[in-house]
């Protein structure tokens, strides 16, 4: 474990608690102290459920660490059976109680609840959220699921969806409609919606719909061996995966495809004229190792895109992932550390992000436009509507995440490109308003706004804008920590922008606008120059085109 001031996964608990909050009819007895019980915002406030999780905490305090915990997590245990009466109950410890070694497991066996206890043995210091989830959902299956006899039609078992999933609800909307379309009907969707009595029902269908590996497969890979429950591989996200998940239910099943693509609206504008202005756009990709490898096919097959950077945050992915990149010719980034992640998109330097909540804000601070793709995500990402990720409508609404910042970003750019037009400037009235002609620009310099230059004291030409080369750009957030970092090493000459320099420079795209600053002061710094004129921006150009 480590300090920091965020992170891409929780301690494995909170991936307990993502499938406890997910089921119905389960409660979980959590071993913690006070402070732990944070976790329940994520759920009621970012997820935005109208209910709190199912866990019943011991809290246990400072004070009582001389005292008998383990009597506390007894105690715990009973009133929450008695007030909640669930068909079972799941019992464990967070990372700080670990240290205690009270064997919530063992304690629990001892009391005589008469519905099934699971205990959970989850490693809080070696591993992290989603083995949680997967080791949870796991240790539940193995506790009540049987052998039965089939059902008599085809049906199929959705696996892996749980509380606080990018889109899992409505994913399982979607995948459910593409079995229907087929004949198949599903049988237990788990361990979202689930109860513990749902489960015990799991060996009556004929396969398993592995949906996100990172939650389910040790508990998919269970019931192949001792249910006899084939489970698909392909993850149907994106329209090849989609066309593709399809291909293998029939293979499972011996069904035909049946398929309407009629919602379907990606392929036809992937080619039309359209799309062409996107064609070959950089993008760096990284989230859960899900995600990203049904994203990366996304973006190179299905959109036109150049992939210039991937990675994931959970190490259980690492190896398919690496694999992955050797295919694009890149080197996989597996990484929990947030910083390293915002070196690597800044060395990279693309054109749109496809990450999670933290790219969102690196691509803030670096001036780069970010769609959300992975879990961890914020309140925004939960929305309300029918969003999928997976199936026809999550093609559809993932057309709409990718293009729409790059169409922005076009915007923004002609915007900076006329920003200086006289029906365009700052200071310029709406145009498309009847009656609203373009105000004059005010010519009182001391009443100007922060954004614009300040002129001659004589109404002449504004003055040039000054800055040492270790001073930020006012384009991106980070170039107060990156410019020095060649620049002012190389030379303390302050470097003046002309004009004209300045003017040239805003024509440049604003998301690559921050690194030609960049070069262009360490170019002058090199070699002594002062004054930054329209000329030395293009020979700094020339230069590092080398």
């Amino acid at each position: 474990m480590k300090l920091t001031v965020w992170t891409y996964e929780g301690p494995p608990h909170v991936g307990a608690m993502r499938v406890a909050t997910g089921m119905k009819g389960l409660h979980y007895v959590l071993h913690a102290p006070q402070g732990d019980t944070y976790a329940d915002l994520l759920f009621t406030m970012i997820e935005r459920r109208d209910h709190r999780p199912p866990v019943t905490y011991t809290t246990f305090q400072a004070r009582d660490l001389g005292s008998d915990t383990a009597g506390l997590f007894k105690q715990a245990a009973q009133d929450a059976y008695d007030r909640f009466k669930p068909q079972a109950l799941i019992v464990g410890a967070s990372c700080t109680a670990e240290l205690i070694q009270d064997d919530p497991g063992g304690l629990a066996e001892t009391m005589g609840i008469p519905v099934p206890v699971i205990p959970l043995e989850l490693p809080s210091y070696q591993r992290k959220e989603n083995f949680g989830t997967d080791e949870t959902f796991f240790q539940i299956v193995r506790a009540l699921a049987r052998p039965m006899e089939k059902t008599a039609h085809v049906t199929a078992n959705l696996i892996g969806p749980t509380g606080l999933g990018f889109r899992h609800r409505d994913d399982v909307v979607e995948v459910t409609a593409l079995l229907n379309e087929m004949g198949i009907e599903v049988n237990v969707v788990g361990p979202m919606g689930a109860t513990p009595e749902d489960l015990t029902r799991l060996g009556a269908a004929h396969f398993n719909v592995l949906m996100y590996p990172e939650h389910a497969e040790a508990a998919a890979r269970w019931m192949e061996r001792e249910l006899k429950l084939p489970f698909t591989k392909t993850v149907p996200i994106g329209v090849g995966a989609t066309r593709d998940f399809l291909a293998e239910v029939s293979q499972i099943t011996g069904l035909p495809v049946r398929a309407d693509e009629s919602r379907l609206r990606l392929p036809w504008w992937s080619k039309s004229v359209d799309s062409t202005y996107l064609t070959g756009k950089r993008v760096f990709l990284f989230g859960d190792g899900t995600h990203v490898r049904a994203a990366a096919r996304i973006a190179r097959d299905e959109m036109g895109f150049e992939v210039v950077g991937l990675g994931c945050y959970n190490r259980e992915m690492a190896r398919p992932i690496r694999a992955l990149a050797k295919d694009f010719g890149l080197e996989a980034l597996v990484t929990d550390d947030y910083l390293e992640v915002e070196q690597a998109i800044e060395a990279a330097a693309p054109e749109m992000i496809l990450g999670t909540q933290m790219e969102r804000h690196i691509g803030k601070r670096l001036g780069i436009p970010c769609a959300v793709i992975s879990a961890p995500v914020h309140v925004q990402d939960f929305p309300a509507r029918y969003s999928p990720q997976m199936g026809w409508e999550g093609a559809n609404v993932i057309f709409d995440t990718w293009v729409h910042p790059l169409v922005m970003g076009l915007e923004e750019h002609l915007l900076h490109m006329f920003r200086d037009d006289f029906e365009f400037h700052d200071a310029a009235g709406p145009s498309h308003h009847g009656g609203h002609a373009p105000r004059a620009m005010d010519a009182n310099p001391l009443e100007r706004t922060p954004a614009e230059p300040a002129a001659a004291a004589d109404g002449g030409v504004p003055a040039p804008a000054a800055a040492s080369v270790s001073q930020a750009a006012p384009e991106t957030g980070r170039d107060t920590q990156a410019a020095p970092q060649g620049a002012a090493g190389a030379s303390s000459v302050e470097v003046v922008w002309l004009p004209s320099a300045e003017s040239e420079l805003k024509k440049i795209p604003f998301f690559v606008r921050g690194k030609a600053r960049r070069n262009t002061e360490k170019y002058a710094a090199e070699r002594g120059v002062s004054e930054i004129s329209v000329d030395t921006l293009y020979e700094a150009k020339a230069h590092y085109a080398r």
